[in-house]
């Protein structure tokens, strides 16, 4: 009786795995065949020049031809400076409004979390579309509110000029990446431990004292998502470039993202564009990873 017990314990696991198994199949299949499948096959033709014409293979020539190309190191310039900009500006401006907000009473804050949201389920093309007429040289809003308060004698082409177009689409890329990170930092602070908060507070302790000691430990998880999520989507830009300026004027504005969709789509270079993405993962990665050491480490200290 008691050799039958287990091994009664062990088909009862193992039918268990097996119909967990089942269960995850759809997913693994979809995942398999439109993520895991088309990643393999372009860093395989990665080392081909692949063309309409033709699919020779030419080792790491597409490599080498990616830090030569001018227009490349521009688009990997501008990828970063996009970066560097919009994912500490991001994280930073959403974790500030996240504390005004979760202080509001409930109704106030749903209010104001549907709101910051709103530009993330409402789509790109109509918001890109809302800052195409704000930014128009003729007869854009903000053309217009300068002027009217005398900052500016003369209409300025803002996505038409060198100078200010890669800024406006950071700021554009900042208007729509705050939502996500501004209601997962209110959820955060809803989880804090209000005990440790009043004891800290009965203690004396100031505001700036309760949020680095108590709070932000606790934010440190969704802060390391959200900086993860969005560098991730600060290095696929590509929409926003696409809809307002093509990567112009004279490659300004021109993203890794939106270069690789150049190379496949205008001149059917698969595996040059291939090797562009292969570039682009490792960057990602070695950025995602490093955000998470650095995080474990303020952790830890």
């Amino acid at each position: 009786m008691s050799q039958s017990r287990p091994l009664q314990s062990r088909v009862l696991r193992r039918r268990e795995t097996v119909t967990s198994y089942l269960f995850l199949l759809p997913s693994l299949l979809l995942f398999i065949t439109f993520v895991l499948a088309p990643m393999c096959l372009a860093l395989v033709t990665s080392f081909f020049n692949h063309t309409m014409q033709s699919f020779e293979f030419v080792g790491f020539a597409n490599y080498r031809e990616l830090f030569t190309d001018p227009i490349f190191l521009r688009s990997l310039r501008n990828t970063a400076v996009i970066v560097v900009v919009a994912v500490p500006t991001v994280t930073a401006f959403s974790l500030w409004v996240a504390s005004a907000i979760y202080q509001m009473h409930p109704v106030s804050r749903s209010f104001f979390r549907i709101v910051f949201y709103l530009p993330v389920v409402t789509g790109t093309v109509a918001v890109t579309v809302v800052w195409k007429w704000i930014f128009n040289q003729y007869y854009g809003l903000l053309n217009s509110s300068l002027k009217s308060v005398g900052a500016i004698d003369q209409n300025i082409s803002w996505l038409g000029d060198a100078r200010y177009a890669l800024a406006c689409i950071i700021l554009i890329l900042f208007t729509t990446s705050i939502g996500q990170p501004i209601v997962l930092y209110v959820a955060g602070l809803g989880n804090v431990d209000r005990s440790l908060i009043e004891a800290a507070e009965v203690d004396g302790a100031t505001r700036s004292q309760v949020f680095w000691k108590i709070k932000w430990p606790s934010l440190l998880p969704t802060t390391i998502y959200i900086l993860v999520i969005t560098t991730i989507n600060s290095f696929q830009c590509f929409a926003l470039i696409q809809l307002l300026t093509s990567g112009g004027p004279n490659y300004s504005t021109s993203t890794v993202m939106y270069y690789i969709y150049y190379q496949v789509f205008k001149l059917y270079r698969y595996g040059y564009a291939n090797a562009m993405g292969v570039i682009l993962a490792i960057i990602i990665a070695l950025f995602s990873a490093l955000q998470f050491k650095l995080a474990r480490s303020a952790d830890a200290a």
